[in-house]
């Protein structure tokens, strides 16, 4: 499931702008332009709406064409990057851009219909390759080969309302590290009564079922197994919709109106009537500006359960007809813009924090060692919202396991869409029949 916000404030982000450009438009092969440039069409420019964002994408384009007067950088906006609904057609096509933005659950998926250039012989001249989380850069290597280069990464974890829990007579510094504590303390939270949920979860267009995922993750689960069948009819898929059903009919903390979708748990949080949420970090932002919410009163914990998270994120990957020449200018644009610590359009945190976006959310933590060191060194000088009500969640970040979204992840949801949505609808839903029935389902899927 692709995540919800950005780095800044705005989240809408490009790819090529149509079907009907012809081939030249986006990745064509033809790296040479008219003026003997090595030219390359990028995506993901922010669109014109996005006012600052384009500012500064652009603003870094131009710095690194001044730098290497041999390229020309032709960038594409629209919205959003990645549009699930021509992505397809547009690599089966011959559409893409020479260096193309793709969520971490499409990249195995571009290099098996054979649209993705092998990166391997190039990396050298990518000088953050190596600084780069392994988790990450795995998603993008496929038998050895590298494939791809990761940009953000992000991970699933408790948004929660210091102020309810103050007012509930709970430890706001202390939030619930397992499920039996959130169930505990959505019920003291729902107890303040006057509309207030103590726990809020998602149960509609897919919605509910990627946070299902990511509960069974935590929960030390999984959704499909390396056998690639289905293992969410086990004791773990049973206690995460349990845990659920309890917190609904038994409890009542999870208040009477079903079905939400993001922006309904949003704009609950924002309104200061909803305790807890699962959320990546990139959630808070959003609620303070565009819900009404405040950063002070906004914190976030690691997943309860103490075993696994739900980890996303995006990168970019090259069109196969690329020349060396373009892969190899790429990959110096990369570098430029996402993969310096401290620097570019999404590590200039003093940049950033003039133009009043949120710097100090604890992710994305893209790099290790010494990168990852001085990016957080520069984000922290940098910082304009409450660190400390993060430390939780980096923190206990460390000890979990980091699981990426399952194969065909979509088809998936779907499925388990309707198994959560009967558990949070139906009081009397039979658990064991749903989950047995999601299994066959799940098995049926084709495998990509």
């Amino acid at each position: 499931m692709r995540h919800t916000g950005f780095r800044r404030t705005f989240v809408a982000i490009g790819v090529c702008s149509s079907l009907a450009l012809a081939a030249s438009a986006c990745g064509s092969g033809d790296d040479d332009t008219a003026s003997g440039k090595t030219r390359i069409t990028v995506n993901c420019e922010p669109p014109k709406s996005a006012k600052v964002d384009r500012t500064f994408f652009d603003a870094d384009t131009a710095a690194f064409e001044k730098r290497n007067p041999d390229v020309d950088v032709v960038t594409h906006d629209a919205f959003p990057c990645q549009d699930p609904k021509t992505f397809g057609a547009k690599l089966a096509g011959g559409q893409m851009e020479d260096v193309f933005y793709t969520y971490f659950t499409d990249a195995r998926h571009v290099v098996d219909i054979n649209q993705a250039a092998d990166l391997t012989p190039y990396l050298k001249g990518l000088k953050s390759y190596d600084t780069i989380q392994k988790q990450l850069r795995d998603i993008y290597t496929v038998d050895g080969k590298v494939y791809g280069i990761p940009r953000t990464g992000y991970s699933m974890g408790l948004i929660y309302n210091r102020k309810l829990f103050r007012k509930a007579g709970l430890d706001p510094d202390k939030p619930p590290a397992t499920w039996e504590e959130v169930r505990a303390d959505a019920k003291k939270i729902a107890a303040l009564g006057n509309g207030t949920v103590g726990y809020a979860d998602y149960s509609a267009q897919n919605q509910g079922g990627w946070h299902f995922t990511a509960e069974l993750y935590s929960q030390g689960g999984d959704v499909v197994g390396s056998d690639g069948k289905a293992s969410v009819d086990t004791p773990e898929g049973h206690a995460v919709l349990q845990n659920l059903h309890d917190m609904r009919w038994t409890d009542d903390s999870m208040g009477s109106k079903q079905l939400l979708i993001i922006n309904d748990v949003q704009q609950m949080m924002g309104s200061g009537k909803l305790g807890m949420y699962l959320s990546a970090p990139d959630n808070i932002p959003i609620l303070v500006k565009e819900k009404g919410g405040d950063y002070k009163d906004l914190a976030l914990a690691p997943m309860p359960g103490g075993k696994g998270t739900l980890i996303g994120g995006d990168g970019y990957m090259f069109n196969k007809k690329d020349t060396p020449a373009q892969i190899r200018a790429g990959l110096k644009w990369l570098d430029h813009m996402f993969l310096t610590p401290g620097k570019g359009f999404l590590g200039d945190y003093a940049r950033a924090k003039k133009n009043d976006a949120p710097v100090g959310l604890p992710e994305p933590r893209l790099f290790t060692g010494a990168a990852d060191a001085r990016d957080q060194q520069v984000k922290k000088a940098n910082a304009n919202v409450p660190v400390e009500n993060y430390q939780a969640f980096l923190d206990g970040n460390q000890q979990l396991q980091m699981k990426i979204e399952p194969p065909n992840a979509q088809q998936i949801y779907s499925v388990l869409d309707s198994v959560v949505s009967a558990v949070l609808t139906k009081k009397d839903a039979d658990i064991d029949q749903l989950l047995k029935e999601a299994s066959a389902k799940i098995d049926s899927i084709p495998r990509s």
